[in-house]
């Protein structure tokens, strides 16, 4: 991380990382959509996919990743590529939607924190 007063973080990382708590609190207050529950979307279970990205982006504001954490999550984004555009239920799209944006900002934040 880049040189500072000791234990102050950099401004925009400071930022990125208050963003992401913020995300992740309204996150965990939304309902889970109801007819997301049992249900694959491009082969992919959606009740795993939001525990999986919520708990790699709740892991972002903990500390640092571990090489393989980083490398599994990054690949997990790759999922939404398939997922997104196939959820029709306007709640469950948003919903999802914003998981992503949550999940493309701790990438960010730990890249950020990866320099």
């Amino acid at each position: 991380m880049a040189a500072g007063v000791p234990g102050e973080e950099p401004g925009a990382f400071k930022e990125m990382r208050d963003a992401l708590t913020l995300m992740a609190a309204a996150h965990m207050s939304r309902p889970f959509p109801p007819g997301a529950r049992g249900m694959d979307v491009a082969g992919q279970d959606l009740v795993l996919l939001d525990a999986d990205a919520y708990a790699y982006s709740a892991n972002v504001l903990k500390g640092p990743l571990s090489d393989r954490q980083y490398a599994d999550f990054t690949r997990l984004m790759a999922v939404f590529d398939a997922v997104l555009p196939a959820l029709d239920d306007p709640y469950a799209a948003g919903y999802y939607a914003r998981l992503h944006d949550m999940a493309v900002l701790a990438l960010e934040v730990e890249a950020l924190r990866r320099k």
